[in-house]
């Protein structure tokens, strides 16, 4: 099984805070992408909505009187004559009279000019002044008041929500990583004594500690940062193809521009990743031996020998991280730049073709509520491009640690077994921690119950290789020990713990200097 499944299942454990997480992470993102179509239809429908048709009509509620009579908006009952406000310059001016099309528009001497291509028309029209331009817009100041105190809920809503996914997200990933600690620390009492022989307690504590500590990135960070984007990205794109179709669809050409780059990036970063671990790993290992056999080092004068294999070990990782650094910094913040200005040109070579076009209808609350989401689009694209060094960190971590957990281990058994009488036999055993090397050959000897059995040689003659044998912290790579004439490779557990009490009737001792 892949790292990255066995670390979705270990997120499987807590989903339902996840899902909390990830139901809240989809309102604040619903609330906080409605914002564009409100300004949408703020600017539309009542900043720019002065200059929709105006209808004659009696003096009433949402009427502005202009000149002795007074008009309505479009849609509002009229009495069919029609008139229009519209922009010229910084002016507006008023014309009474309906307007045929639109287009490039000049103002002179008491005459309004539209000209589009070939055509052109003239129109008498009045200059506002600004309490008129004013009155006009006072019936809009309600709805958009309206407008800005709905979005302002939205925006109270969507922080709340955003709150509470991290809250839950962080609460999960904090027990996940609790959960897996343990799982790791049990699995290190479950591994034979000659495990700890060839992989030094300073590797160990790096795996339990860093490596853990690089995942919980993974759940806190990396995989928030995903969520976050992925729905973004999503509700980015139904909002964009609700605007409009055809600019969506050239948006889309990002997504497989983007796994491209993802693949390519993993491959170069898993394999600095792996030599950056593997080497924190060594530092940690080599600084605890260098700490516990300090004596032995200043006692023999190898401190210049020490720091230069510290020295080896600290500047092949700082190659590798610079190595890393230079991969993330020419790609991550300029390949989303280089994508940004490709779907701005796009964005306006479109829009400028549509505006050339007779029937073209693009409003200002459309060209607005497009350019706020592509640039929101690629806020998500950003935050995803930088978490995938943190996203390779955690999966080589995680292999790491899983790579411990695999290891072959034995439970200890709880079941009561009786009383050992005593009777020992080594039978022909052979033993060494090196394969190939033997400490013991072809050993035999046996301490009946009661007898006493005194271990004498010199420093590394296998005095305390037997003991170790005895207790099962290692077995024999030829013959059996009995005891009791049960071999003990059979008893339950990894260790036969209750033989302790044989230690008693077998001594070792060292010999006189």
């Amino acid at each position: 099984m892949s790292t990255g499944k066995r670390l979705f299942r270990y997120a499987l454990n807590y989903k339902k805070i996840i899902l909390i997480a990830l139901a809240m992470l989809t309102v604040a993102v619903v609330a906080d992408l409605a914002g564009p179509f409100i300004a949408k239809r703020m600017i539309d429908n009542h900043i720019l909505g002065i200059e929709s048709v105006w209808h004659k009509t009696e003096a009433g509620d949402g009427a502005v009187e202009y000149n002795g009579s007074f008009y309505t908006k479009d849609g509002e009952a009229g009495n069919g004559v029609s008139a229009r406000i519209l922009q010229v310059g910084r002016n507006f001016v008023f014309v009474d009279a309906d307007v045929e099309f639109d287009g490039s528009r000049s103002y002179e001497d008491g005459l309004l000019t539209i000209s589009k291509g070939s055509k052109a028309a003239q129109y008498e029209a009045e200059v506002l002044s600004g309490d008129d331009l004013m009155n006009f817009y006072k019936p809009e100041i309600p709805n958009i008041i309206k407008l800005l105190s709905f979005y302002f809920g939205l925006l109270v809503i969507a922080s709340i929500f955003q709150y509470g996914q991290r809250f839950y997200l962080q609460k999960s990933a904090n027990r996940i990583i609790q959960r897996l600690r343990e799982d790791v620390f049990r699995q290190i009492q479950r591994l034979p004594i000659q495990y700890f022989d060839n992989l030094p307690a300073g590797k160990v504590v790096a795996r339990i500690t860093n490596d853990t500590e690089a995942i919980r990135e993974l759940y806190v960070t990396v995989l928030s940062t995903f969520f976050t984007s992925f729905i973004y990205i999503t509700g980015i794109y139904i909002a964009l193809f609700i605007l409009n179709a055809n600019l969506a669809a050239i948006c889309l050409l990002l997504l497989p521009i983007l796994y491209v780059w993802a693949k390519l990036y993993r491959k170069y970063a898993s394999k600095y990743n792996h030599v950056i671990r593997s080497r924190v790993s060594d530092i940690n290992g080599m600084i605890n031996e260098s700490i516990q056999g300090m004596s032995i080092i200043q006692a023999f004068s190898r401190e210049k020998e020490t720091q230069q294999e510290f020295e080896t070990l600290n500047k092949e990782h700082f190659t590798y991280q610079n190595k890393l650094l230079s991969l993330n910094s020419s790609t991550s913040h300029n390949l989303v730049g280089v994508l940004r200005n490709i779907v701005f040109v796009a964005f306006i070579w479109y829009f400028g073709g549509e505006a050339l076009q007779p029937s073209s209808a693009i409003s200002l609350g459309v060209l607005y509520a497009f350019v706020d989401y592509i640039n929101r689009l690629f806020n998500p694209v950003q935050g995803i491009v930088n978490q995938l060094a943190n996203l390779e960190q955690a999966l080589v971590a995680g292999e790491r640690v899983f790579n411990l957990m695999d290891e072959e281990g034995i439970d200890v058994s709880e079941k009561e077994i009786p009383r050992y009488k005593g009777n020992v036999l080594f039978d022909h055993v052979s033993f060494g921690y090196k394969e190939g090397e033997y400490v013991l050959k072809d050993l035999c000897f046996e301490a009946k119950q009661g007898e006493t059995v005194a271990l004498v040689g010199h420093t590394g003659s296998g005095k305390s290789s037997i003991m170790n044998l005895l207790f099962r912290f290692y077995d024999p790579q030829q013959g059996k020990i009995l005891i009791d004439g049960m071999d003990i490779t059979e008893m339950q557990g990894r260790r036969c713990g209750s033989i302790w009490g044989l230690s008693s009737r077998i001594h070792s001792f060292l010999p006189a200097q």
